[in-house]
């Protein structure tokens, strides 16, 4: 130890550590261009001519007005937008906005409604349009979340036995009931029936253990939750038969006991005004009963349109065909005969043909259902933003909530911009714009905010490094901004990066060109509570950013020149490192030129203390 006690570089690690450009123990290993680095406002304010006036000085050419309450978007008065535009124009100062954490599919804690969705669409066009405002020629980004309530399905990866690795395990999932707009949960479990052979076909894990082992009623019948879906709308759709069949049961015993005795006169009766004067007593009493019956075809009649419709409502497009070929065959004929032994024979034709539909998909996951109705809202925002705007629309860039939020994937991100673009060029068409051009236009203000702080946190689901960089490599060809923020991969900290284990350095790799290039938003809220200060020059250590246009040398090259808290021994300026190690000229008497002073000298007659 003493040996070494005596290295420069031990002492003053600007000596020679940061000559070595991977210099840091900051350093991410990626390089990000300091132009392209950005700080949001405080979201807690609505005063933004401050907010974004108090984040220029750090020396960010981004700026993000954050306002993620809607109650602050609206508590911002328009001359305060333009007065920041211009703040912004003066200073040079890019301008982002991260809009109000609005739930995109309409759904509340009560359910779905079409009027809920609209209103959350309505709410985000406006926030579009204003953030218009600070740049009315350019395409401002404007990140909202792709959810902000939902719950994602709870998806563990995890190595159960006979697994040979890790596989994605659903345990629990919420369902929505499409024509209530309900909410309901199912989960993972195993189930024990003493009959099991008509249930173990509805899932894989069932089927094998009765064809590898038979049925072992203690260890039961595995369910997973994909598989309770099924089951519900099994259920449903055999109830819904079953009380057409019930009705019917009780109308053909009426039907039969009593149509003999008023078949030759049927006809009669069917186009009499007055039948009840053709009758005896005896027929009185079967013609009686026959109005039973047909109270009860009217209840079949009633039961069958709703079964049928939700069979068409929900069924695949092969489905639907089959049905209206039905209906335009056997429909016919309840439609034209009051006979009720012919309504009879048409409603069981009818029954027949409903019982060998499979189940229509009446209850739904809930993460499938509300991505249609989220892309729904961003296509017509978009579009809308478009309309009004042209070319110089706002961009509507979809972020990935934290993990366990709905949509937090990658492959979520992916299907909801594809499905939202569609939407947009769906209402371009039709509004005369030609299908190639309408596309184009979707693409350019359609896309995704990636936050790479999020996206770690699938780590307290058992996802690994490699899986996350994945989860990455999906939304490349729809990137258009990214946050970035540091964690552990459990709680939704947010420090400046390379104080976690977010991947940075292979996510960015894995966003190639696209990544570079995009304007990346520094979200270190946790920084800013806990210690007070601007994350953006520790941010630009931690990615290496040149400080001069030649490239070299690096911020994290600076760290040994000034001695940061991360740079190893704190200052070890001369005066400082002089007084601690014993050297130079700050022990000595002043007439010497040191900095010791009353009655130490050396020609005192007493020796120095």
């Amino acid at each position: 130890m003493a040996d070494n006690y005596f290295k420069v570089s031990d002492i003053y690690q600007g000596g020679y550590s940061t000559f070595d450009s991977e210099y840091g123990s900051l350093f991410t290993g990626y390089r990000v261009a300091a132009g392209s680095l950005g700080l949001p406002t405080d979201p807690r304010t609505a005063d933004i001519i401050s907010a974004v006036a108090a984040r220029i000085p750090s020396g960010a050419k981004v700026v993000d007005v954050t306002l993620i309450s809607n109650e602050l978007f609206e508590s911002v008065p328009q001359q305060h937008l333009k007065e920041v535009k211009r703040l912004a124009k003066l200073t040079g100062v890019d301008l982002t906005v991260h809009g109000p954490l609005i739930e995109p599919s309409g759904i509340t804690k009560e359910g779905y409604t079409e009027a809920g969705r609209q209103t959350a669409e309505r709410q985000m066009a406006l926030a579009v349009e204003r953030s218009h405002e600070l740049d009315s020629k350019g395409n401002i980004n404007v990140t909202f979340h792709s959810s902000a309530v939902l719950p994602a399905p709870e998806v563990y990866k995890i190595k159960e036995p006979g697994m040979k690795e890790k596989e994605e395990i659903t345990e629990s999932m919420l369902v929505i009931n499409q024509e209530t707009g309900q909410i309901r949960g199912v989960k993972r479990e195993t189930k024990h029936y003493p009959i099991p052979e008509e249930i173990s076909g509805r899932t894989s894990e069932g089927k094998k253990i009765m064809q590898k082992t038979g049925y072992d009623i203690s260890k039961g019948i595995p369910f997973t939750a994909e598989a309770e879906v099924k089951a519900i709308n099994d259920t449903e759709w055999d109830n819904d038969i079953s009380q057409v069949v019930f009705y019917k049961e009780r109308a053909d015993r009426l039907i039969d006991e009593n149509y003999p005795l008023l078949q030759e006169i049927m006809p009669k009766l069917l186009s009499s005004k007055n039948p009840e004067q053709l009758l005896t007593p005896t027929s009185a009493e079967a013609y009686n009963k026959i109005l039973n019956a047909q109270r009860y075809l009217d209840h079949i009649r009633l039961n069958l349109n709703a079964t049928f419709n939700k069979a068409y409502k929900f069924g695949t497009p092969e489905e639907k065909k089959a049905l209206k070929d039905m209906a335009d065959k056997i429909g016919q004929i309840t439609q034209t005969t009051r006979d009720p032994k012919m309504q009879s024979m048409a409603y069981q034709q009818m029954i027949n043909r409903l019982s060998e539909f499979d189940a229509p998909e009446v209850h739904k996951p809930l993460n499938e259902f509300a991505m249609d109705k989220a892309a729904e809202t961003f296509g017509k925002v978009a579009f809308n933003a478009y309309d009004k705007f042209g070319n110089n629309a706002p961009i509507v860039s979809i972020e990935n909530p934290p993990a366990g939020t709905a949509f937090a994937r990658g492959e979520d991100l992916k299907k909801i911009v594809e499905k939202a673009r569609e939407t947009f060029v769906e209402k371009a068409v039709n509004e005369g714009m030609s299908k190639g051009e309408a596309k184009k236009a979707a693409e350019k203000l359609i896309g995704v905010t990636w936050d790479v702080g999020h996206i770690n946190m699938l780590r307290k689901y058992g996802f690994e490094k490699k899986d996350i960089v994945k989860e990455s490599e999906k939304i490349k060809p729809y990137l258009k901004h990214i946050h970035l923020s540091d964690n552990f991969g459990f709680e939704h900290t947010e420090l400046p990066m390379g104080m976690g284990n977010v991947p940075f350095k292979e996510i960015m790799k894995k966003l190639g060109k696209e990544g570079f290039e995009a304007k990346k938003l520094i979200e270190a809220g946790n920084w800013w509570q806990h210690f007070k200060t601007s994350p953006f020059a520790t941010s630009l250590e931690a990615m290496g950013s040149p400080i001069y246009s030649i490239k070299t040398p690096y911020w994290n090259q600076a760290l040994g020149l000034r001695q940061s808290y991360f740079a190893g021994y704190g200052e070890t300026l001369p005066q400082v490192h002089f007084q601690t190690f014993g050297a130079g000229f700050s022990g000595l008497p002043m007439e010497l030129g040191g900095q010791i002073t009353g009655g130490s000298s050396r020609v005192t007659g007493r020796p120095m203390e």
